[in-house]
């Protein structure tokens, strides 16, 4: 790994075509598994899926909560999040992502076809979802395959593509440092809470709710939440550690989670 400061990674993508394709270079030859997209990890599959449960609850809970009509599955490899956990929750669910066999795969290992919907073989750099179509964008273990110019413009088109209501997930690992870390082997990079955040606000972005997973394996990345809709929340609620936001119209942002 090769780190970088938290200003930005752009000086570190020196070539972003090749950022790009490399790392679809990489995907292209990891097997079409859960164990394959997982990286090695797929025994952490079903503690994923259970914080990511208890996390969308939380949402619906919200004042003024998304729909469940129909949710995006951003970076989607073989559907194991759409499958294990978006069809439990809405009556359709569209996938995202670059690598055509882990489509492919998708179709036969989500068996539960009447909710799957459109799949878009697309990478998230090129990818604008259609105007106020979804109820919750979920994005996890993905983002960082995108440069943060890439990172922003993907988000800012993300809210064109929210209902009403509807709020964006991010699941992402985070360096414990005060520092990007550079993976060239994926070509991806992991950034820091930090960076994250500052992303999110250039996007437009603003944070309702933040949570950390908890009991994955030591040894692993830090991994939170965030629950993200456009600059239209404003009233701060903390309870059990946690941070929320009521959803009302303002017409000014700030980061409420810390």
């Amino acid at each position: 790994m090769e780190t970088a400061d938290t200003d930005s990674i752009e000086k570190e993508v020196r070539d972003k075509v090749s950022f790009y394709t490399d790392a679809a270079q990489y995907w292209s030859a990891v097997p079409a598994t859960v164990d394959g997209v997982l990286g090695g990890f797929g025994f952490i599959s079903h503690t994923d899926v259970q914080s990511s449960s208890a996390f969308i609850k939380q949402l619906f809970k919200l004042p003024n909560p998304p729909e469940n009509e129909r949710a995006l599955d951003c970076g989607a490899g073989i559907g194991r999040i759409t499958k294990n956990l978006l069809i439990k929750y809405f009556d359709k669910v569209d996938l995202v992502e670059q690598n055509p066999t882990f489509l492919d795969e998708a179709r036969t290992y989500i068996d539960c076809h009447q909710k799957l919907g459109n799949l878009y073989c697309s990478g998230l750099q090129d990818f604008k979802p259609e105007a106020h179509r979804y109820d919750v964008i979920w994005c996890q273990w993905v983002l960082g395959h995108l440069t943060d110019e890439d990172f922003i413009a993907f988000f800012k088109s993300c809210s064109n593509g929210l209902k009403s209501n509807g709020i964006i997930v991010v699941k992402e690992n985070l360096t414990s440092s005060n520092k990007v870390e550079v993976d060239k082997e994926d070509s991806s990079v992991t950034r820091p809470v930090s960076l994250m955040k500052k992303l999110f606000k250039k996007a437009g972005l603003h944070c309702i709710k933040e949570q950390k997973q908890s009991n994955f394996p030591q040894g692993l990345y830090t991994v939170k939440m965030f629950a993200l809709k456009p600059d239209t929340t404003t009233h701060l609620i903390k309870s059990n550690g946690e941070t929320t936001v009521t959803a009302s119209e303002i017409t000014s942002s700030s980061d409420e989670c810390h």
